[in-house]
């Protein structure tokens, strides 16, 4: 059989390829203990791993914790980081906070599920209409079921059979919501897992910002809710144009369709997150993650006239079997959790404090991006340091990194490839940072918890961390 041909990889890409296996082999060497455990998953869990988002790692396998604390996570094999992830916004207020880890600790020797209210639940409820103004509330166990059940609200009240979601938005895992537009359709998002029904059917799209397709799209009729995040941070960042939020609460008013806004990421933005500090107005607000601490937590809060229609519903099941609410919802652990991370943690204080080092972290990141040398040789530069490690080169090597580029017509994927390489230098890396969000805020939120450390512990900690970039290991770890 004769053998395939293929073209000759360009320098580029010969080199880009190098050092992709070189840093594989790094990684493998560095972390023995997280592929033995890998490999042994491989038994028992689908793709070696309790959850399926944790397969994809550019090494070609996991890093598996051994345990987490502030803004450090310790793996199996006895490598440290400075996390930035910060589990993907579920620790925004850092791992295993002080405080919620003592909660946590004290209720579980109580009770921690008794499908009864617990003596934290109005606390709770009382913290979550002081900062978010809406006046009653609902816990779930996740935002996406705070966001499943506000929908399945929606369309009792109305009667109306659709949602409308914004393009290439992401509110977890709800069925309605994995949808975008392929020239102006609605089809699946690609890689939906077996979708249940034609998108279409359920689901208008229309792009964020486009005050224009809004109101066309409203003006059938059949909308029963408007889910959208204050800005878009799946994708990037995507910010609303000035006067969009405005708009989108005048036009959902006029259809008759109700304003739910999804709070889980832009929580980052201030206390009572983007709602708060830019005054909207949704009929339904939902959150998650942050809220517990890093326990399994969400909720949804709703306007008087909400709640109002929803109970007059006869024929609408919300104590039972109605599609609303679960056995472990509103269990106890989470409640006492969600209690001290609302009082405790996610206080104004903390914001006060986290909020200018967010600006600062982005203050360094777009001087980069301008001018990657101002980095290294201006004095009057920001400088940023986590754990005692300098950021400038880091950015500085990602900025290079991209710098590269393949010979025009190449049918190269260079970005993806790159990618892969930043990845993989990441994972070899002390520093867990996401580059692809600008979900800032979460990374400082944890610093402010560690101040209480005692300084010895944090001098050694950052003599260590010196050590290691003068042996030049630093990079950046992927957040897919």
């Amino acid at each position: 059989m004769a053998e395939t041909a293929h073209p000759k990889a360009s320098p580029p890409r010969e080199r880009i390829i190098a050092l992709i296996e070189r840093e594989r082999a790094a990684f493998a060497r560095s972390h023995r203990k997280s592929r033995d455990l890998y490999e042994r998953a491989g038994g028992s869990l689908f793709g070696g791993v309790p959850m399926s988002w944790m397969m994809k790692w550019a090494g070609g396998f996991p890093v598996f914790a051994e345990r987490a604390e502030g803004s450090t996570v310790f793996d199996v094999d006895g490598n440290e980081y400075a996390d930035f992830c910060l589990g993907d916004t579920g620790a925004m207020t850092g791992h295993a906070p002080p405080a919620v880890a003592a909660t946590a600790a004290e209720q579980s020797a109580r009770a921690i599920t008794t499908m009864m209210p617990s003596a934290d639940a109005p606390a709770v409820g009382e913290a979550l209409v002081e900062r978010f103004g809406l006046p009653l509330w609902q816990v779930t166990l996740s935002a996406t079921d705070a966001n499943r059940f506000a929908i399945r609200m929606a369309r009792q009240i109305t009667g109306r059979p659709r949602i409308l979601i914004f393009n290439w938005c992401y509110h977890g895992t709800v069925d309605e919501t994995f949808a975008v537009l392929r020239e102006g359709r609605v089809v699946a998002r690609p890689g939906n897992v077996g979708p249940p029904v034609q998108l279409d059917r359920t689901t208008r799209v229309v792009e964020f910002n486009d005050v224009e397709a809004l109101e066309e799209a409203l003006g059938h009729e059949d909308v029963a809710c408007v889910l959208a995040e204050p800005a878009m941070t799946n994708i990037g960042i995507v910010l609303p144009e000035p006067g969009f939020h405005r708009a989108l609460r005048d036009l959902t008013s006029r259809h008759g369709t109700l304003l739910i806004i999804d709070e889980t990421h832009t929580i980052s933005t201030g206390y009572g997150g983007y709602t708060r500090e830019h005054v909207l107005d949704p009929d339904i607000l939902t959150v998650g993650k942050t809220i517990g601490g890093g326990v399994p937590a969400g909720a949804f809060g709703v306007t008087h006239e909400v709640a109002e229609k929803a109970l007059a519903q006869e024929d609408a099941d919300y104590v039972d079997v109605g599609g609303v609410g679960g056995t472990l919802a509103g269990n106890a652990l989470s409640v006492a959790a969600m209690r001290t991370a609302l009082t405790e943690v996610l206080t104004e204080q903390a914001f006060r404090h986290t909020v200018p080092l967010a600006e600062r972290f982005e203050r360094v990141v777009h001087l980069g991006q301008r001018n990657p040398a101002l980095l290294e040789h201006d004095r009057d530069a920001p400088k940023l340091h986590v754990g005692g490690l300098r950021l400038e080169p880091v950015l500085q090597d990602r900025l290079e990194l991209a710098a590269v580029r393949t010979p025009v017509g190449e049918e190269f994927d260079h970005l993806d490839v790159l990618a892969r390489l930043h990845r993989l230098r990441i994972l070899e890396s002390d520093i867990f940072l996401a580059f692809l969000w600008r979900r800032d805020l979460r990374c400082c939120m944890q610093r402010h918890g560690e101040r209480r450390r005692g300084e010895h512990e944090r001098r050694q900690r950052d003599e260590a961390a010196h050590q290691r970039m003068k042996r030049g290991h630093v990079a950046v770890l992927h957040c897919i």
